[in-house]
C-alpha cells in the first residue's frame, strides 16, 4: 500500500511516500529501456521529512544530489541506497557551511537548481545554500539551458556580447547550435532588432547570385554540398568584412541562416525547374533531341522515358536517381538504343563513360562498341552532361570534359585529380 505524504507543486520534485509503513522519498529520472520514465524510491526519517516540508531550499538541493545515482542506474539497474541515504542527514540536517563543503566533494545537478531560480553567481562560488535563497517550485528549463549553452561557449573561449546574442537569439540558435535556424524578430530586443538585420543584409546580398542545387545521387531531398559550401563562405567573409567585431557563432549562424533557406526554396522547385536554373540548356545538336530513352541503375532496375510524358527526360532521370541512388547503388545509365549510344554515370568516382556504336553486328555477332571516358566536377558537372546528352547525343558532350579512351590514361588522370 502506498499513500502520499507530502509533495509540492513543481511536478517532478520528489514526493514523501509512505509504503507499507515506511516512509520514503520518490523520484522519477531517467527512462527505461522502452523510453518510458523511471521511479526511485528509498527511505528517510520523520526528521527528513519534516525539513523537506519547511525548506524548500534544501529539498531542491537533496534532489539535485540524488539524481547522478539515479542517471548511474541507466535504464535497467537500481538505485544505490545506501549512497542515497548517506546523503540525507548531510544536506538536510547539517549547518550551511557544512551543506556548501558536501558540494565541493560529490556530483550534483547544477542545472535543476538553476532552473528552480538558484543564483547563478553564487553556485558558481560553492555557496549553494545561499544561491538557493532565491529558489521556486516552479521550473524555467529555459533558465538552465541558457546557462548550459553560455557554460559550453565559455569552455571554447566565446563570451556573447549584446550583438552576438541577439543575432543567435533571432536565428533560434542561442541554446543549441545544431537546431535549423529561423526567423524570430519576435524574440529579439527591440533595440538590437534592426542591427541584426544589417547583419544579415550583409551576408544575403553578397549571396545573392549564389543558389543551392539539389544532389539526386543523395536522395530525392538532398541539396548539393558544394553549392552549400560556397555560399556559407561568401557569406561568412561578407559578415566578417562588415561586422569584424562578431564572434564565430554569431557569423556561422548567419550563413547557416541564409544556406538553409536557400536549400528549401531548391526543394520545393520542380525538378525541371531546378534543371533549368542550373545552366542545363544547351543549344548544340538540337536536331538530336531523343524521343525514346531508357534509364537503368547498377541493381538492373529500368525506367523508359518517352517524349510524350509529363516531365523532360532530365527531370525523369534525375527523379529516377533521387529514388534509386545508395550507397550499393551508384551507377546509372541512359541509353539510345534507336541511335546506338549512352551514358554511364559512376558517381562513386566523380567520372562518365559515354558509348556509342562503332560497327553493328553482323551474323548474330555482337554490336562493337567505342567507350571513352571523363572526370565530372560534382553533381552540377554531371547536370550539364546529362542535359547535353538527352538534347544532342554523344557529339553535344563533345565540348564538355576532355575524353579518353585508352582506360590507363584516365585512371592516372583520376588518381591525380583525386591526389589534388
Amino acid at each position: 500500500m502506498r499513500d502520499v505524504v507530502f509533495t509540492r507543486e513543481g511536478g517532478w520534485i520528489p514526493s514523501v511516500i509512505r509504503e507499507d509503513g515506511e516512509l520514503k522519498l520518490m523520484l522519477g529520472a531517467g527512462a527505461d529501456a522502452n523510453h518510458a520514465p523511471r521511479t526511485f524510491t528509498f527511505s528517510i526519517r520523520e526528521a527528513h521529512l519534516a525539513v523537506i516540508r519547511e525548506d524548500l531550499a534544501r529539498h531542491l538541493l537533496l534532489w539535485s544530489a540524488v539524481l547522478p545515482l539515479c542517471d548511474a542506474a541507466g535504464t535497467r539497474g537500481q538505485l544505490e541506497e545506501d549512497a542515497a541515504v548517506a546523503l540525507l542527514d548531510p544536506i538536510l540536517l547539517s549547518a550551511p557551511a557544512d551543506v556548501d563543503a558536501l558540494f565541493q566533494r560529490i556530483r550534483w545537478d547544477r542545472g535543476r537548481l538553476i532552473a528552480h531560480g538558484a543564483d547563478i553567481d553564487l553556485l558558481e562560488r560553492g555557496q549553494v545554500c545561499a544561491a538557493m535563497r532565491t529558489a521556486t517550485e516552479t521550473s524555467n528549463g529555459r533558465r538552465a539551458q541558457e546557462y548550459h549553452a553560455n557554460r559550453r561557449r565559455a569552455e571554447r573561449g566565446t563570451v556573447l556580447g549584446p550583438l552576438d546574442a541577439a543575432i543567435l537569439t533571432y536565428t533560434g540558435q542561442y541554446l543549441h547550435g545544431s537546431t535549423v535556424p529561423r526567423r524570430t524578430p519576435d524574440a529579439v530586443d527591440p533595440a538590437l532588432l534592426p542591427e541584426v538585420m544589417r547583419v544579415i543584409a550583409a551576408a544575403e546580398q553578397a549571396c545573392a547570385g549564389i543558389r543551392i542545387g539539389r544532389d539526386p545521387r543523395r536522395g530525392k531531398r538532398a541539396t548539393d554540398k558544394r553549392d552549400w559550401d560556397r555560399m556559407a563562405t561568401t557569406g561568412d567573409a561578407a559578415v566578417r568584412r562588415a561586422h569584424p567585431e562578431l564572434v564565430d557563432d554569431a557569423v556561422r549562424t548567419v550563413s547557416f541562416l541564409i544556406c538553409s533557406e536557400a536549400a528549401d526554396r531548391s526543394r520545393s522547385t520542380p525538378m525541371d525547374d531546378d534543371g533549368e536554373a542550373a545552366g542545363d540548356r544547351v543549344g548544340f545538336g538540337e536536331s538530336a533531341r531523343k524521343t525514346i530513352l531508357s534509364f537503368t541503375d547498377d541493381k538492373g532496375v529500368e525506367k523508359q522515358w518517352l517524349t510524350a510524358g509529363p516531365r523532360t527526360a532530365t527531370a525523369e532521370f534525375w527523379a529516377f536517381v533521387g529514388d534509386r541512388s545508395a550507397a550499393d547503388n551508384e551507377v546509372f545509365t541512359i541509353e539510345d538504343e534507336e541511335m546506338g549510344e549512352g551514358i554511364q554515370l559512376h558517381f562513386y568516382a566523380d567520372s562518365i563513360a559515354r558509348i556509342r556504336t562503332a560497327h553493328e553486328g553482323e551474323g548474330g555477332s555482337d554490336p562493337e562498341y567505342r567507350v571513352e571516358y571523363s572526370l565530372v566536377d560534382g553533381i552540377s558537372g554531371y547536370r550539364k552532361l546529362v542535359s547535353a546528352f538527352v538534347r544532342g547525343g554523344c557529339a553535344a558532350l563533345e565540348q564538355h570534359g576532355s575524353w579518353m579512351s585508352d582506360t590507363a590514361e584516365f585512371e592516372r588522370a583520376r588518381r591525380r585529380r583525386d591526389a589534388r
